[in-house]
């Protein structure tokens, strides 16, 4: 099993930028994959950006330019830096762990960017 706590989310104006962080813990030498999600208020959770354990990113295409994900691998911590943020970033994002016994999720962190 694999912990997550997310942290760095709040509230910004649009424009602005924030950065979320993930600290994992437990089995973190299993995990393969590593991504951030989001979830609008009646919308589906959709991938923001992942990065794999051989460093390979991707990014959904709404926030490529924009968003950069990367990862400590000292602190076991995986990072999501957000700039030229829009009030349709609003969400909660949830970061996502995934290793050989299945994805792990942690607690999400709330994102409003107001206009």
């Amino acid at each position: 099993q694999v912990q997550l706590v997310e942290s760095g989310g709040g509230l910004v104006q649009a424009g602005g930028s924030l950065r979320l962080s993930c600290a994992a813990s437990g089995s973190i030498f299993s995990i393969n994959h590593m991504g951030w999600y989001r979830q609008a208020p009646g919308k589906q959770r959709e991938l923001v950006a992942g990065i794999a354990s051989n460093g390979r990113t991707d990014y959904a295409d709404s926030v490529k330019g924009r968003f950069t994900i990367s990862r400590d691998n000292a602190k076991n911590t995986v990072y999501l830096q957000m700039s030229s943020l829009k009030p349709e970033d609003t969400a909660v994002y949830y970061c996502r762990a995934t290793s050989v016994s299945g994805p792990n999720w942690g607690q999400g962190t709330q994102v409003t960017v107001s206009s």
